[in-house]
């Protein structure tokens, strides 16, 4: 099929990759021309495993292009709106600006009998305004919504073998067509078993919310069982385990640690929260409003953690943050836990020094006050106490010899607890997980 990508962010540009991997006819297309130059050229804007291969892949084979021009999305048969909804600013509520504007540009590419596909996480109701515009001037276009369930660090595989697809369609003949041609669209994934679910606009609308949300309560649960841990002794990881064989509950996202972060579930949390405010359906959300507290404590609970570690000062100590990015696997630092607490040790007093493999120049556009340091060694030269803040896996790996030949002094923190304890004791390290003895 003939599709056109509107947004080449991180959703946009991997699904553009995505769709021409799957034998289509692609043009991503985007404001922000030096995004176009890097894409076209095969250059990933942000780092993502095995997106440049794909680029590479799909650019040569012909079926990928990108432009900066509207105009290049006429003749497509699909048009897929992938543009960002940051949070207002100074307000919980999801700004809809880039997505009202794509939507009316993109309506000067329309043909008639054109699919267009909403992608972006948008407050419930968005796409039955939208669907309402479309009718007025276009009646023979269809409008549908299909949320994405991309995590950074796998969204190709996620892209390419969705766990699920979910169709949020019109009624009528309308919705009948929309659904043939995504599945068009889908067909390989279709082929090998993904399961399909269709529903109306709302339900679609509010799968992403609620998704976002369950995992964001569930993460916020186990932080908080683990404060509750650290005052009576108990441990967390085996807390976890237990629970987690429940199959009513699960053991991922039973991780403790230093919270989530990220330009998903924090800003999607606080939008569903603000967009049922305006509903009347506040009281039903109140419980994430805790969520997103507890999240905030963890990283004041790190700060407080560090502080005992080094003896209840902070002052002139020189601390190396391993990690900078909100998650390993990904260059975003958006609402990052680790740079959010290395900040706050350093407005405390201390000499913070930060290392990433890949998100030290997102982080210093960022956080310009803090230091940086590509090298892992030289990050550790002298420090005083190391904090494992995102779980890269150089970092996991991290043995305590090697540390101990950088050190000044033998401390850590464990914010992720990844690393396993009775090993850096032994190695005489003054070890600190996250809820654990």
């Amino acid at each position: 099929m003939r599709i056109s990508v509107i947004g080449c962010g991180y959703l946009g540009a991997v699904h553009a990759a995505c769709m021409a991997k799957l034998g289509h006819d692609v043009v991503g297309i985007d404001v922000d021309p030096r995004r176009i130059d890097d894409l076209q050229a095969g250059r990933a804007p942000f780092f993502e495993p095995g997106l440049p291969e794909l680029l590479d892949e799909t650019l040569t084979t012909g079926l990928l292009k990108f432009s900066s021009s509207m105009a290049d999305a006429s003749g497509a048969d699909v048009h897929f709106l992938c543009v960002g909804t940051p949070q207002r600013k100074g307000e919980y509520g999801a700004d809809l600006r880039h997505v009202d504007s794509a939507f009316a540009s993109l309506l000067d590419a329309l043909e008639p009998g054109n699919l267009i596909v909403g992608k972006s996480t948008v407050p419930v109701g968005t796409a039955a305004r939208l669907a309402d515009d479309l009718s007025r001037q276009y009646p023979d276009a269809v409008l549908a919504w299909n949320p994405e369930f991309l995590r950074e660090g796998f969204a190709i595989d996620d892209t390419l073998s969705p766990d699920r697809l979910v169709y949020g369609l019109p009624a009528g003949e309308a919705g009948l067509r929309a659904t043939r041609m995504l599945d068009a669209v889908y067909a390989t994934p279709l082929s090998t078993g993904t399961p399909r679910l269709c529903s109306d606009y709302a339900t679609a609308e509010l799968v992403k919310a609620a998704a976002n949300s369950f995992l964001a309560t569930k993460i916020s649960f186990i932080n908080a069982m683990a404060e509750v841990c650290e005052v009576t002794g108990a441990d967390i990881t085996l807390l976890a385990d237990a629970i987690g064989l429940d199959e009513r509950i699960g053991r991922k996202f039973l991780n403790a640690g230093v919270g989530f972060g990220g330009g998903c579930l924090p800003k999607d949390i606080r939008a569903f929260m603000a967009r049922a405010g305006e509903l009347g359906a506040d009281q039903a959300l109140t419980f994430l409003r805790e969520v997103d507290d507890i999240n905030v404590r963890r990283r004041i609970r790190t700060v407080e953690l560090t502080r005992t570690l080094l003896g209840g000062s902070l002052l002139g100590k020189r601390i190396t943050v391993l990690g900078a990015a909100f998650k390993p696997d990904s260059d975003d630092v958006r609402d990052s836990p680790a740079l959010s607490i290395a900040a706050q040790l350093q407005l405390q007093g201390a000499e913070v020094t930060v290392t990433d493999p890949e998100a030290i120049d997102g982080a210093r556009r960022r956080f310009p006050e803090l230091m940086y340091e590509d090298d892992l060694t030289r990050a550790m030269d002298g420090a005083d106490a190391l904090l494992l803040l995102t779980e890269w896996e150089e970092y996991r790996d991290l043995t305590p010899d090697v540390a101990a030949a950088s050190v000044g002094t033998k401390n850590i923190l464990d914010g992720r607890n990844v690393l396993e304890p009775a090993l850096w004791r032994r190695a005489g390290w003054n070890y600190k997980g996250i809820g654990r003895p």
